[in-house]
């Protein structure tokens, strides 16, 4: 039998039916109905989640716990001022009548209509904390001391947070937040931290609910592919489709489609610039090939939406506009625009890694 190397890291039973409890309960909520997550039931799983998912990473490597220094000093003063946000978070007591951030944060995430494209945003705290734990060996090798410096970024997150809450205007007490949690960092274990934690951290920006603001992306986007699909269909296809703005529509009347903004392409777009950014951190080191990646996820969003909507308007064209809704409506279709962009980014990562110069390691 082949022993385990020494710094290969092996799960006994235990941690491993702990990774299987949480991930069970992570795919029953993600899996279950937008009514049944919105109800008391639901919001206290996703609650829990969160608090059992940090529990079983520290159960897969309490040494690397042990070793963190400031740990109580941190965890204290997160919790005062996680607080601060559960109580007066919130000052916009109409939809959401509740004065927790927490809460409102939940509802964007968690919204019934289906124009909504803020679902993303209940999996960015779990993708988060999952890539520090897999630096963790990075971080913990560097010098951690409190660096009393980290006091202006948390006062910088308190005065944004103030007036996010004076102006009514939730999406600077979000970044408020998430400042103070930063500067929370810095004042534990020091600047080499915040530096070498800026990925994942950044990514909290996705946590950030888009709402009516997104509007200036999604419409470019409606228009940009419904031309696309337009000039393929008469011009490669054969197939004579009238485009008036964002609606397709059959000159004889068999059926027509409206790329409405919940079709615009936004959550393959964030899903994929989620998948690529998270790929050009963890693979390269050079800030050139991050930022390729990254530019990646628009065209490789825009092409997947392309060809889902040019295959309903295909199907629609061979069995009219019923046939078109199946497609449209079917869950497994709806995987389409994910397709060539996760193969793209995955290809093309691979392609820089053999064909580029390698990258140098970054001193730690």
């Amino acid at each position: 039998m082949n022993k385990p190397k020494d710094n290969e890291e092996t799960w006994d039973v235990g941690q491993k039916l702990g990774i299987g409890l949480v991930l069970l309960a992570f795919i029953g909520w993600s899996s279950a109905s937008i009514e049944w997550r919105i109800s008391t039931a639901g919001k206290g799983l996703y609650f829990v989640l969160l608090p059992a998912f940090l529990l079983m990473l520290y159960f897969l490597d309490r040494k690397a716990w042990e070793q963190l220094p400031n740990k109580g000093f941190f965890f204290v003063l997160l919790v005062a001022w996680l607080a601060v946000f559960h109580f007066f978070g919130n000052s916009l007591l109409g939809y959401i009548h509740s004065p927790s951030l927490f809460t409102g944060l939940y509802a964007s995430y968690n919204n019934p209509n289906p124009a909504s494209d803020d679902g993303h945003g209940n999996f960015v705290p779990f993708l988060v904390v999952g890539l520090f734990w897999w630096k963790r060996k990075e971080l913990l090798a560097l010098p951690l001391q409190i660096w009393w410096w980290g006091l202006l970024i948390l006062v910088a997150g308190m005065v944004l947070h103030v007036s996010g809450y004076a102006l009514q205007q939730p999406r600077l007490s979000i970044v408020a937040l998430f400042t103070g949690i930063y500067g929370l960092m810095g004042l534990a274990w020091g600047r080499e931290w915040l530096r070498k934690s800026v990925f994942p951290f950044f990514l909290f920006v996705f946590c950030i609910p888009l709402g009516g603001p997104a509007n200036f992306i999604t419409f470019p986007l409606r228009l940009m592919v419904t031309w696309m699909v337009a000039m393929t269909a008469h011009w490669i296809l054969g197939i004579d489709i009238v485009r008036m703005g964002t609606q397709l529509i059959d000159p004889t009347g068999t059926y027509q489609y409206d790329v409405a903004a919940a079709c615009s392409g936004i959550r393959s777009l964030i899903v994929i610039f989620l998948l690529s950014t998270c790929y050009g951190f963890i693979v390269f080191r050079t800030a050139t090939k991050r930022i390729l990646m990254i530019l990646l996820a628009v065209p490789f969003a825009v092409l997947g939406n392309f060809l889902r909507l040019l295959l309903i308007i295909i199907v629609s064209e061979m069995g009219g506009q019923k046939w078109g809704n199946y497609v449209h409506e079917n869950w497994l279709f709806s995987l389409v625009p994910y397709l060539p962009a996760f193969i793209g980014v995955f290809w093309v990562g691979n392609w820089m890694e053999r064909r580029w110069k390698p990258d140098v390691k970054e001193p730690s």
